[in-house]
């Protein structure tokens, strides 16, 4: 039998070697640009009708959000030109505080660069991705730049420039700069991209999302031109401007490990006490010294000399010990009325109700749940409820079933308000909910920023805020089915009124007026004796039948078919 020697062992490791070598010399960094480009469906650009949408989505978010950080109250102009098949000229204005020349080209033509990320507090913004996304799709599409005009002070100009993006180092490519002159406004920025896209009304449309965003945003005056030359404008509705965010530290609760960690290891502080009252809020000195206690650990202890195992301990004296919830200042909730108001311009009901939850916390980032709802009227009884999403103010148009308040919803037992409901699905009604999430963070389960995701805290608080909601739908509900009860009773009742007092007329032979004072005697006997009954139906003075028709689907009767069946104008998509 022939033996393997050292040397023939080596020849045939050999080709392995080899093999690795090659390997690794093809192994480099992939640049952020250069992954998203390949990967667009993440940011919400995979279809061409849904490009369009966040295209001017991620433009408008951007200039509102400039807007309230100024504490101006928001006028944005937003046009589509159809400039070509599938092709469309975005024009976004605003009159916001306009942006430094420096800082113009970072914005707009480098991804994960912003000023929000690193903020604790609401924004609709939070990446450093969606503007420069979307030029860096409107580049990909149709190979013509960004041209932005940006103005910061009425005796100053304008900066107009050219932008592109630089795919291999995420860089900003600037192709024309100049200064002009732009009289009609003080202040103020206007973006204008050339993209390839689909224009359709209807749902998760262009024009469903800003009504929306007029919805929740009655602060805001919005005039929309589509690619028909059609203008809309959603006038503001309050000039009240909303409260300003103020931004806050990290909350105890739901902090992990490794951040703790991280904290403790870069903190200037010198005790675990100073540590905990300096860099978490609500944390005061008897907070602190509580907390130590429950982790068995010295408030004097240095913040750096934490090890991972008393780090694990200080999480366990988190929990243990009753901490005050965040504060409230850092969101800034649309507002039960605000929120039962813009439900009655959309939605002509009989009965509506909002509530707004006390604040939580996922992960020590606080947030606050608002829920609407909108029963009965001119709402289909036999369909699934209609539900609309917001987060940060901001219309969630897509995956629906894919989002935490979608599970929320399936989750609670619609049974018992008198709705009808299968297992694992929504229930059936004339009804309408809207969820607003507030976050200093909202947890989006992708960067395209359509759905929220399944924290448990987060799917918690959506459903006590609907069992809220609900609770007060049931009382209606149950009301309404008891008053219709007693009119079927009081029916049958004064269905034999006019024979009782023909039968005494004939009895005792008294006159036809008689008759008549019977006849309404034992009416008014009736209704003190079963008492008046209550009118709970609500007139809607502020439904708007316009309004209400913007992003729904345009119907039609099929030519040459009288009195034939409906069908949308809307292709299906999505």
């Amino acid at each position: 039998m022939a033996q393997t020697t050292l040397g023939d062992a080596q020849q045939k490791n050999e080709p392995n070697k080899i093999i690795a070598e090659e390997l690794a010399k093809k192994q480099r960094e992939i640049g952020v640009a250069e992954f998203f480009a390949k990967n667009r469906h993440l940011l919400g650009f995979d279809n061409k009708r849904k490009a369009l949408l966040t295209t001017i989505k991620e433009a408008v978010d951007n200039a509102l959000d400039a807007c309230e950080e100024a504490e101006i109250l928001p006028e944005v102009q937003v046009e589509i030109i159809e400039i070509g098949e599938e092709k469309f000229r975005i024009i976004i204005e605003d009159n916001g505080p306009g942006i430094v020349k420096k800082q113009i080209p970072k914005i707009f033509a480098k991804l994960l660069y912003g000023s929000k990320f690193h903020q604790r507090k609401q924004n609709r913004g939070q990446q450093g991705i969606g503007i420069s996304a979307a030029v860096m799709y409107a580049q990909l599409t149709t190979g013509k730049p960004a041209k932005i005009l940006s103005k910061i002070a009425k005796d100053r100009p304008a900066t107009y420039m050219e932008l592109m993006l630089d795919t291999k180092t995420n860089s900003p490519l600037i192709k024309a700069e100049q200064e002009k002159d732009w009289p009609e406004k003080e202040h103020g920025t206007r973006i204008e991209m050339d993209i390839e896209g689909s224009y359709q009304k209807g749902d998760q449309s262009v024009d469903q999302y800003l009504k929306e965003t007029a919805i929740v945003n009655p602060h805001a005056t919005i005039i929309y031109t589509n690619p028909k030359a059609e203008q809309l404008i959603f006038p503001r509705a309050t000039e009240i401007k909303p409260r300003k965010a103020e931004e806050i530290k990290l909350h105890p609760y739901g902090v992990e490990l490794g951040i703790l960690l991280d904290m403790l290891h870069a903190t200037e502080c010198r005790t675990l006490q100073s540590f905990f009252t300096t860099e978490f809020s609500r944390v005061g000195p008897g907070t602190a010294k509580e907390i130590c206690a429950n982790a068995a650990l010295l408030t004097n202890m240095k913040p750096s000399d934490v090890s991972r195992e008393n780090a694990e301990k200080l999480i366990e004296g988190i929990k243990k010990t009753k901490i005050i919830s965040p504060p409230t200042d850092c969101i800034v909730p649309i507002g039960e009325e605000l929120l039962e108001k813009g439900l009655k311009k959309e939605v002509n009901a009989e009965f509506y109700c909002a509530c707004s939850r006390p604040p939580n916390v996922y992960r020590g980032n606080p947030f606050v749940v608002e829920c609407g709802l909108a029963y009965g009227g001119e709402q289909p009884a036999e369909e699934p409820m209609t539900v609309l999403r917001f987060a940060n103010k901001v219309p969630l148009l897509f995956q629906q079933g894919a989002c935490a308040v979608t599970k929320s919803l399936i989750g609670t037992n619609w049974r018992s308000y008198g709705l009808s409901q299968s297992t694992g699905a929504l229930p059936i009604g004339p009804i309408t909910l809207v969820i607003h999430i507030a976050s200093v963070w909202v947890p989006f389960t992708s960067e395209s920023k359509e759905a929220i995701a399944h924290y448990p805290e987060i799917i918690k608080e959506v459903k006590l805020a609907v069992q809220e909601c609900g609770r007060k739908l049931g009382s209606y509900i149950y009301k309404k089915k008891r008053i219709g009860d007693e009119m079927k009773k009081r029916g049958y009742i004064e269905k034999y009124i006019p024979h009782i007092a023909e039968a005494l007329k004939d009895l005792v032979d008294s006159k036809e007026y008689q008759k008549e004072n019977v006849e309404t005697s034992l009416k008014e006997i009736l209704e003190r004796k079963r008492g008046e009954l209550e009118d709970i139906e609500a007139e809607n003075e502020e439904f708007d039948e316009e309004f209400a028709k913007i992003g729904k689907k345009e119907k039609k009767k099929k030519e040459g078919e009288e009195g034939a069946e409906e069908v949308s104008t809307d292709d299906e998509t999505d």
